[in-house]
């Protein structure tokens, strides 16, 4: 939940904010002010499917995955030469929901407000048309080593994440309709396909198949248990504990998470480890259950200790830094600052991830860049990826760099720092 704005009558100004606040504050109303005017459209990485040149790939596996390859790795926006087109991002808008509520928890500026009820009342309008329970699909086919799924898919990351927006705006207004939705993404996350074990019950990816992915298990997990937080809804929780159980068993020995357990697979990434703490810390707040709080701490030494460099830089891999990717700057700045009161080491270092990339990766225009690659910086604008990450993960820096040095935000900070 958002924190409350603290000492509401002061207001804020450039002289009574410490220079890292309005630093952060000024780079996310940029990126703000470049969704919004932008209208919530822009890439997204894997969506080279959604080109007129997958009519000539779609029948080969191996096709699609080299056109949604070339799309998403080459350093250039091959795009606009492909036929693919910006357009909104389901889980974009969630983020952005998530951003606004918490700048609102800061500034009181009921124009968050707004803006936070406008973009989960769209995602009520947008979920996906093919269940009944609320869930949300990427907006193109998608192709891996996995194997392929469609465009409106629902997938329980997507479905997760936006949920937890709207337990957020639950929390912030009060309105039953939000939480009712957080129940129906629950109820469309216990229909899915389980991977049952001696050692834990693991949710599947989607429901076309069986994918036990350590990521979406825990996503979905942590939805269930703050969702069950709010309804006593005791059909969640045993779900999340067993889903819990199943990931944390098989959290390695120096505290890392394969991405998922078969061999092909077995790569250790930034974003994908910080959606697993993420969730974890979820879980065990939610719920009070502590089993898991040896994970959690063994976890996020891994985290910090293999995935930055001495001056922020955030690495890709836990054993290589490039390519320098967007997402996984976003998420390190929100894992860490939501891990900044029960850990000393874990604000500066997301200040410091900040401060490296609004410094590296920050259009003049506000938007962030995708990618930098050696010599090369793939500026292809992207929506979730990059500019709604960004702004909830800066949001969410600022609110404890704010409870360090409370200092108050207000609707007329905008002009003073911009």
């Amino acid at each position: 939940m958002p924190p409350p704005l603290q000492n509401r009558n002061r207001r804020f100004t450039p002289e009574h904010a410490s220079q890292q606040q309005a630093r952060v504050y000024r780079s996310l109303k940029q990126v703000e002010q470049w969704v919004e005017i932008h209208d919530y459209a822009a890439y997204e990485p894997f969506d080279g499917l959604s080109s007129p040149w997958h009519r000539l790939t779609r029948r080969h596996l191996l096709l699609d995955r080299l056109l949604l390859q070339a799309v998403r790795q080459s350093p250039l926006n091959i795009r606009p030469l492909l036929g693919i087109k910006p357009l909104p991002s389901t889980k974009g808008r969630g983020y952005m929901a998530a951003g606004y509520l918490v700048m609102h928890g800061v500034t009181a500026d009921p124009d968050y407000r707004r803006k936070a009820v406008a973009c989960l009342h769209w995602l009520q309008q947008h979920k996906s048309h093919k269940f009944n329970e609320y869930s949300w699909a990427n907006h193109f086919d998608f192709a891996s080593r996995a194997g392929r799924y469609p465009k409106d898919e629902s997938i329980i990351v997507w479905t997760a994440l936006i949920g937890q927006a709207f337990i957020d705006g639950y929390e912030a207004t009060g309105d039953p309709a939000f939480i009712e939705v957080a129940q129906s993404a629950c109820r469309w996350i216990l229909n899915l396909p389980r991977e049952r074990t001696s050692s834990g019950t693991c949710l599947s990816y989607h429901c076309l198949s069986q994918e036990s992915i350590h990521n979406a298990n825990m996503l979905g997990a942590a939805l269930l248990a703050r969702t069950w937080q709010h309804t006593k809804t005791y059909d969640y929780l045993r779900p999340a504990e067993e889903a819990m159980r199943y990931s944390c068993s098989r959290q390695r020995a120096d505290g890392s998470w394969w991405y998922a357990e078969p061999s092909k697979f077995h790569w250790i990434d930034n974003f994908h480890t910080g959606y697993n703490l993420d969730s974890l810390k979820c879980y065990v707040d939610a719920t009070g259950d502590d089993t898991y709080r040896d994970a959690i701490v063994r976890g996020l030494a891994f985290y910090k200790a293999h995935f930055f460099g001495e001056d922020g830089c955030p690495r890709y891999y836990h054993n290589q830094t490039g390519p320098i990717d967007s997402q996984c700057a976003a998420q390190a700045i929100e894992t860490l600052a939501n891990f900044a009161d029960d850990d000393e080491e874990a604000l500066e270092l997301s200040t410091r991830v900040a401060n490296w990339t609004i410094g590296h990766m920050q259009d003049r225009d506000g938007h962030f860049y995708y990618r930098l690659y050696p010599g090369m910086k793939a500026k292809a604008p992207m929506l979730h990826w990059a500019q709604a990450t960004m702004y909830k993960g800066l949001s969410l820096l600022l609110v404890k760099l704010h409870q360090r040095e409370p200092v108050p935000l207000t609707p007329q900070t905008t002009a003073a720092t911009a």
